[in-house]
Protein backbone atom coordinates (compact mmCIF):
# COMPACT_ATOMS: atom_id res chain seq x y z
CA UNK A 1 0.00 0.00 0.00
CA UNK A 2 2.84 2.40 1.11
CA UNK A 3 4.66 1.65 -2.02
CA UNK A 4 1.98 3.66 -3.86
CA UNK A 5 4.17 6.51 -3.73
CA UNK A 6 7.36 4.51 -4.47
CA UNK A 7 10.59 6.61 -5.76
CA UNK A 8 7.70 9.69 -5.21
CA UNK A 9 8.15 12.78 -2.46
CA UNK A 10 6.24 13.09 0.43
CA UNK A 11 5.72 16.29 2.38
CA UNK A 12 5.03 15.42 6.17
CA UNK A 13 3.60 18.05 8.72
CA UNK A 14 4.10 17.67 11.89
CA UNK A 15 6.70 14.72 11.64
CA UNK A 16 8.58 14.76 14.90
CA UNK A 17 6.11 12.76 17.11
CA UNK A 18 3.03 10.27 17.09
CA UNK A 19 0.97 9.93 13.84
CA UNK A 20 3.61 11.76 12.28
CA UNK A 21 6.37 9.71 12.71
CA UNK A 22 4.40 6.72 12.08
CA UNK A 23 3.56 8.09 8.72
CA UNK A 24 7.33 9.06 7.75
CA UNK A 25 8.18 4.93 8.76
CA UNK A 26 5.31 4.31 6.21
CA UNK A 27 6.61 5.96 3.75
CA UNK A 28 9.90 5.39 3.47
CA UNK A 29 9.66 1.35 3.99
CA UNK A 30 7.10 1.93 1.03
CA UNK A 31 10.39 3.49 -0.78
CA UNK A 32 8.88 6.83 -0.77
CA UNK A 33 11.31 10.21 -0.59
CA UNK A 34 10.17 12.74 2.45
CA UNK A 35 10.50 16.10 3.21
CA UNK A 36 10.26 16.22 7.21
CA UNK A 37 8.67 19.18 8.63
CA UNK A 38 7.93 20.60 12.44
CA UNK A 39 9.43 22.57 15.28
CA UNK A 40 11.93 20.12 16.34
CA UNK A 41 15.36 19.93 14.34
CA UNK A 42 16.78 17.61 16.57
CA UNK A 43 14.10 14.99 16.25
CA UNK A 44 13.41 15.61 12.48
CA UNK A 45 17.17 15.35 11.99
CA UNK A 46 17.52 11.69 13.61
CA UNK A 47 14.42 10.28 12.08
CA UNK A 48 15.63 11.43 8.39
CA UNK A 49 18.89 9.81 9.53
CA UNK A 50 17.54 6.84 10.34
CA UNK A 51 15.08 6.34 7.50
CA UNK A 52 17.36 7.49 5.15
CA UNK A 53 19.73 4.70 6.11
CA UNK A 54 17.37 1.84 7.05
CA UNK A 55 15.26 2.29 3.06
CA UNK A 56 17.98 4.19 1.33
CA UNK A 57 15.19 6.77 0.46
CA UNK A 58 16.25 10.32 0.17
CA UNK A 59 14.75 12.38 3.41
CA UNK A 60 14.96 16.16 3.59
CA UNK A 61 13.90 18.32 6.87
CA UNK A 62 13.11 21.80 7.20
CA UNK A 63 12.09 23.52 10.74
CA UNK A 64 8.79 25.40 10.23
CA UNK A 65 6.19 26.26 12.97
CA UNK A 66 2.58 26.26 11.33
CA UNK A 67 1.75 28.73 13.92
CA UNK A 68 3.54 31.49 11.99
CA UNK A 69 1.37 32.60 9.40
CA UNK A 70 4.12 32.50 6.70
CA UNK A 71 5.36 28.68 7.88
CA UNK A 72 3.58 27.17 4.84
CA UNK A 73 5.11 29.51 1.91
CA UNK A 74 8.32 29.20 3.17
CA UNK A 75 7.95 25.15 3.25
CA UNK A 76 6.64 25.54 -0.41
CA UNK A 77 9.90 27.97 -1.34
CA UNK A 78 11.89 25.31 0.21
CA UNK A 79 10.88 22.03 -1.90
CA UNK A 80 10.65 24.31 -4.87
CA UNK A 81 14.17 25.52 -4.66
CA UNK A 82 15.40 22.11 -4.14
CA UNK A 83 13.23 20.94 -7.27
CA UNK A 84 11.13 18.64 -5.15
CA UNK A 85 7.73 17.73 -6.74
CA UNK A 86 5.73 16.37 -3.97
CA UNK A 87 3.06 13.82 -5.10
CA UNK A 88 1.73 13.55 -1.31
CA UNK A 89 1.16 15.94 0.73
CA UNK A 90 -0.03 15.26 4.52
CA UNK A 91 -1.63 17.95 6.83
CA UNK A 92 -0.74 15.83 10.46
CA UNK A 93 0.44 18.91 12.48
CA UNK A 94 -1.97 19.88 14.75
CA UNK A 95 -2.89 20.43 18.28
CA UNK A 96 -5.44 20.37 21.13
CA UNK A 97 -6.22 22.02 24.98
CA UNK A 98 -7.96 21.15 26.95
CA UNK A 99 -10.00 22.56 29.53
CA UNK A 100 -13.17 26.02 30.07
CA UNK A 101 -12.95 28.07 27.03
CA UNK A 102 -12.79 30.97 28.99
CA UNK A 103 -9.74 30.70 30.96
CA UNK A 104 -7.94 29.33 28.49
CA UNK A 105 -5.25 31.14 26.87
CA UNK A 106 -6.30 33.27 24.04
CA UNK A 107 -3.09 33.05 22.09
CA UNK A 108 -2.80 29.47 22.32
CA UNK A 109 -6.38 29.30 21.27
CA UNK A 110 -5.34 31.41 18.21
CA UNK A 111 -2.12 29.50 17.01
CA UNK A 112 -4.90 25.98 17.32
CA UNK A 113 -6.75 27.36 14.75
CA UNK A 114 -3.68 28.75 12.49
CA UNK A 115 -2.51 25.78 13.07
CA UNK A 116 -4.86 23.03 12.35
CA UNK A 117 -7.19 25.18 9.72
CA UNK A 118 -4.99 28.07 8.14
CA UNK A 119 -1.93 26.07 7.50
CA UNK A 120 -4.07 22.85 6.27
CA UNK A 121 -6.01 25.66 4.04
CA UNK A 122 -2.80 27.34 2.80
CA UNK A 123 -0.35 24.68 2.55
CA UNK A 124 -2.73 22.57 0.06
CA UNK A 125 -3.57 25.77 -1.93
CA UNK A 126 0.35 25.88 -2.47
CA UNK A 127 0.66 22.45 -3.65
CA UNK A 128 -2.47 21.56 -5.45
CA UNK A 129 -2.10 24.19 -8.62
CA UNK A 130 0.75 21.58 -10.14
CA UNK A 131 -1.06 18.51 -9.27
CA UNK A 132 -3.91 19.61 -11.31
CA UNK A 133 -1.30 20.55 -13.73
CA UNK A 134 -0.05 17.25 -13.97
CA UNK A 135 -3.10 15.23 -13.29
CA UNK A 136 -2.53 13.10 -10.10
CA UNK A 137 -1.14 13.70 -6.63
CA UNK A 138 -2.50 12.78 -3.59
CA UNK A 139 -3.78 14.62 -0.12
CA UNK A 140 -4.32 13.55 3.86
CA UNK A 141 -5.67 15.59 5.71
CA UNK A 142 -5.57 14.72 9.86
CA UNK A 143 -9.07 14.95 11.44
CA UNK A 144 -10.30 13.11 14.44
CA UNK A 145 -13.43 11.54 15.43
CA UNK A 146 -14.22 14.55 17.28
CA UNK A 147 -14.57 16.34 13.95
CA UNK A 148 -18.16 14.21 14.04
CA UNK A 149 -19.66 16.23 17.25
CA UNK A 150 -19.41 19.07 19.82
CA UNK A 151 -17.06 18.39 22.25
CA UNK A 152 -17.10 20.72 25.08
CA UNK A 153 -13.67 21.53 27.02
CA UNK A 154 -12.07 21.09 23.75
CA UNK A 155 -14.59 23.10 21.51
CA UNK A 156 -12.31 24.83 19.55
CA UNK A 157 -10.39 21.82 19.00
CA UNK A 158 -13.57 19.76 17.96
CA UNK A 159 -14.73 22.79 15.77
CA UNK A 160 -11.07 22.74 14.21
CA UNK A 161 -11.45 19.25 13.16
CA UNK A 162 -14.58 19.71 11.99
CA UNK A 163 -13.50 22.57 9.12
CA UNK A 164 -10.57 19.73 8.71
CA UNK A 165 -13.08 16.61 7.39
CA UNK A 166 -15.33 19.05 5.77
CA UNK A 167 -12.04 20.51 4.43
CA UNK A 168 -10.79 17.05 2.74
CA UNK A 169 -14.27 15.90 1.73
CA UNK A 170 -15.25 18.70 -0.47
CA UNK A 171 -12.08 19.06 -1.98
CA UNK A 172 -12.07 14.95 -2.80
CA UNK A 173 -14.71 15.37 -5.10
CA UNK A 174 -13.45 18.71 -6.55
CA UNK A 175 -10.43 17.25 -7.32
CA UNK A 176 -12.01 13.53 -8.77
CA UNK A 177 -12.02 14.74 -12.41
CA UNK A 178 -8.36 15.91 -12.17
CA UNK A 179 -7.25 11.97 -11.06
CA UNK A 180 -6.37 13.82 -7.60
CA UNK A 181 -7.01 11.71 -4.20
CA UNK A 182 -7.91 13.80 -0.88
CA UNK A 183 -8.41 12.11 1.81
CA UNK A 184 -9.53 12.77 5.67
CA UNK A 185 -7.56 10.78 8.64
CA UNK A 186 -9.84 10.21 11.55
CA UNK A 187 -7.90 8.93 14.72
CA UNK A 188 -9.53 8.23 17.73
CA UNK A 189 -7.57 8.49 21.16
CA UNK A 190 -4.20 7.65 20.00
CA UNK A 191 -0.75 7.01 21.45
CA UNK A 192 1.40 10.07 20.85
CA UNK A 193 2.51 13.02 22.71
CA UNK A 194 -1.09 14.54 21.71
CA UNK A 195 -2.68 14.20 24.93
CA UNK A 196 0.04 15.89 27.11
CA UNK A 197 0.53 18.52 25.47
CA UNK A 198 -3.77 19.33 25.50
CA UNK A 199 -3.55 18.48 28.76
CA UNK A 200 -5.67 15.76 28.98
CA UNK A 201 -3.81 12.41 29.79
CA UNK A 202 -6.56 11.17 32.05
CA UNK A 203 -8.63 10.39 28.97
CA UNK A 204 -5.65 8.87 27.04
CA UNK A 205 -7.74 5.29 27.71
CA UNK A 206 -8.18 2.34 24.37
CA UNK A 207 -5.37 4.13 22.42
CA UNK A 208 -4.44 3.29 19.31
CA UNK A 209 -1.10 2.08 18.13
CA UNK A 210 0.17 5.03 15.87
CA UNK A 211 1.30 2.70 13.20
CA UNK A 212 -2.10 1.17 12.72
CA UNK A 213 -3.89 4.77 12.62
CA UNK A 214 -0.64 5.62 9.84
CA UNK A 215 -1.62 2.53 7.77
CA UNK A 216 -5.35 2.92 7.45
CA UNK A 217 -5.19 6.51 6.85
CA UNK A 218 -2.81 5.72 3.76
CA UNK A 219 -4.44 2.45 2.54
CA UNK A 220 -7.78 4.35 2.76
CA UNK A 221 -6.35 7.28 0.66
CA UNK A 222 -4.68 5.01 -1.59
CA UNK A 223 -8.20 3.22 -2.11
CA UNK A 224 -9.73 6.60 -3.25
CA UNK A 225 -12.03 7.16 0.16
CA UNK A 226 -12.60 10.74 1.11
CA UNK A 227 -12.34 9.87 4.82
CA UNK A 228 -11.72 7.18 7.01
CA UNK A 229 -12.30 6.58 10.97
CA UNK A 230 -9.66 4.68 12.45
CA UNK A 231 -10.73 1.63 14.71
CA UNK A 232 -14.27 -0.05 14.33
CA UNK A 233 -15.47 0.97 18.04
CA UNK A 234 -14.37 4.87 16.65
CA UNK A 235 -16.29 4.32 13.63
CA UNK A 236 -19.66 2.96 15.53
CA UNK A 237 -19.51 6.10 18.43
CA UNK A 238 -18.97 8.28 15.34
CA UNK A 239 -21.76 6.92 13.41
CA UNK A 240 -24.17 5.94 15.90
CA UNK A 241 -24.29 9.26 17.21
CA UNK A 242 -26.49 10.55 14.57
CA UNK A 243 -29.13 8.89 15.88
CA UNK A 244 -29.80 10.50 18.69
CA UNK A 245 -30.22 14.50 19.11
CA UNK A 246 -27.31 16.64 18.53
CA UNK A 247 -27.81 18.27 21.92
CA UNK A 248 -28.35 15.19 24.22
CA UNK A 249 -24.18 13.75 22.36
CA UNK A 250 -23.14 17.16 23.73
CA UNK A 251 -23.99 16.71 27.21
CA UNK A 252 -22.83 13.36 27.18
CA UNK A 253 -19.71 14.54 26.04
CA UNK A 254 -19.57 17.30 28.18
CA UNK A 255 -20.12 15.31 31.11
CA UNK A 256 -17.21 13.00 30.33
CA UNK A 257 -14.81 15.91 29.55
CA UNK A 258 -15.84 18.08 32.53
CA UNK A 259 -12.80 18.61 34.35
CA UNK A 260 -13.22 17.69 38.09
CA UNK A 261 -13.76 21.32 39.86
CA UNK A 262 -16.75 22.23 37.52
CA UNK A 263 -18.31 18.97 38.25
CA UNK A 264 -18.12 19.44 41.60
CA UNK A 265 -20.27 22.93 41.33
CA UNK A 266 -22.01 21.86 38.24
Amino acid sequence: MASEWRGKWALVTGASAGIGVALAKELAAGGAHLVLTARRKERLDALAKELAASHGIKAEVFVADLAEPDAPQKIFAFTKERGLEIELLINNAGFGLYGEFHSADLARLLDMVQVNCAAVVHLTRLYLPEMVARRHGDVLILASTASFQAVPYISTYAATKAFDLLFAEGLAEEMRPYGIRVCALCPGSTESEFHSVAGQEKFLVKAEAAEKVARTGLKALAAGKSYVISGLGNYLGAHGERLVPRRFVTRVAGNLFRPAKTRQHG
